[in-house]
């Protein structure tokens, strides 16, 4: 009897390769940054030689996007159980709030990649394209969350999703970079600012 290991095609196996190699040098990118981490480095800092990396991403530019989207596609499903288990508009409120001092607390680095990639977008166009698609759907995210306070609330969304996403991208970008200053009271600063603004986004 054939087993599904068995019937893995060519395509599979390169895919659950590089799957593999983008989640190693995750840890690397989010620790040196776009323009300090090299496919040397990467791989000075991994079990895969630098042949290895090389033969399976072109460059460094090709595998930090797919790294990004790689854990980007997590991201984008922060928020479900909170969307799923809120019975009110302040639990959803608390619980939204709650999950972005997690995030940051337990994946700061991984944000910082983020943005970094995005603002390198401004100056190199073969990002672009990448960054504005991963864009969009942290925009989506995030306005399943408002859209979901909304009707919590009995009130509906007062602006659009990109103005909604802009504001608590502002806070959340404030707050990662007051955590990675050391300063104490960033995360809990923050908390009460998506408790402040989430009600000025309904009408």
């Amino acid at each position: 009897m054939t087993t599904v290991a068995e019937r893995r095609t060519p395509a599979d196996k390169h895919e659950e390769r590089r799957r593999a190699l983008g989640e190693s040098a995750l840890r690397t990118l989010g620790e040196l940054g776009y323009a300090r981490a090299s496919l040397r480095e990467i791989a000075n800092n991994s079990e895969f030689s630098h042949g290895v990396v090389h033969y399976y991403f072109h460059d460094k530019l090709e595998l930090i996007v797919y790294c990004v989207r790689q854990y980007k596609a997590v991201c984008v499903h922060r928020f479900d159980g909170v969307i799923a288990d809120s019975t009110s508009a302040a639990e959803l409120v608390e619980g939204f709030a709650d999950k972005l001092v997690e995030t940051i607390r337990e994946e700061a680095p991984m944000h910082r990649l983020w943005y970094d990639l995005r603002a390198q977008s401004l100056f190199e166009e073969s990002l672009r394209d990448a960054v504005l698609g991963i864009d969009k759907t942290l925009e989506e995210m995030i306005w399943r969350v408002v859209t979901t306070y909304g009707e919590l609330s009995g009130r509906p969304p007062a602006m659009s999703s990109n103005l909604a996403y802009g504001l608590l991208d502002g806070i959340f970008q404030q707050g990662l970079l007051g955590h990675l200053g050391g300063r104490r009271e960033a995360l809990s600063q923050m908390r009460a600012q998506v408790h402040e603004i989430m009600p000025l986004l309904l009408g």
